[in-house]
């Protein structure tokens, strides 16, 4: 019989790691194997342009527009058509990947596995690919998620503190709206510092006031 007292539990707060850390983790992959390219193909995908491991397992031959220098897509989570500018490093690391490391196949998935029957790979897979290289760059991910999408978000709090609108970054990120994108506000801190309030110091009469114990 209590009223509602319309309380709305809030998300927990993103998993994000610093440009150093992005980083470290980068340049931790070894591209002199097949399996390397691929892997770093796949994480500057997440961690560059913020793509979901969904999105990354699902692109195709045809998302890449080399002639326009771009990625179009369709997200797998929202349906929505995103197109990415495709940055010269992540370019890079795709065609080292489809030329040196990539299985010959005639699929029209990009990233395959690196074992026959060579399947396209899954987002389990991939998830599995950013945590191991997590782990084999020495990265501290105490109390701290350490999948693709930890890269995505990682994205958004560099994004925040280089000053980028909340639309700029919806835009980025394929959100429908700006409501969406507002869950990254909780991990720009150096705009939240900004919104700190002095507190007021309290007499010291404000302890021996009525109520005793309850002021101590």
């Amino acid at each position: 019989m209590m009223p509602k007292d319309g309380y709305k539990s809030q998300p927990r707060i993103p998993s994000t790691y610093g440009q150093e850390e992005i980083e470290k983790l980068i340049t931790s992959i070894d591209i002199s194997e097949a399996c390397g390219k691929r892997d770093l193909a796949v994480i500057l995908l997440a961690a560059r342009l913020g793509l979901r491991a969904s999105d990354i397992a699902n692109l195709t031959f045809e998302n890449i527009c080399w002639e326009k220098s771009c990625i179009e897509f369709v997200q797998y989570k929202t349906g929505k058509k995103v197109e990415l500018p495709l940055l010269a490093e992540v370019g890079n690391a795709v065609i080292d990947y489809l030329k040196y490391g990539r299985p010959v196949s005639t699929d029209p998935y990009v990233f395959l596995c690196a074992r026959s029957p060579y399947n396209p790979i899954s987002s389990s897979v991939i998830r599995q690919i950013v945590d191991h290289h997590f782990t084999k760059a020495g990265i501290n991910t105490k109390h701290r998620r350490h999948g693709p999408h930890a890269l995505r978000h990682s994205l958004a709090g560099r994004l925040l503190q280089q000053k980028n609108t909340l639309p700029v970054i919806s835009e980025v990120f394929g959100h429908s709206n700006s409501e969406s994108t507002k869950f990254y506000l909780r991990i720009d801190l150096t705009s939240l510092k900004e919104c700190v309030l002095d507190v007021p110091a309290v007499s010291a009469g404000f302890y021996s006031q009525h109520g005793g114990l309850f002021y101590a």
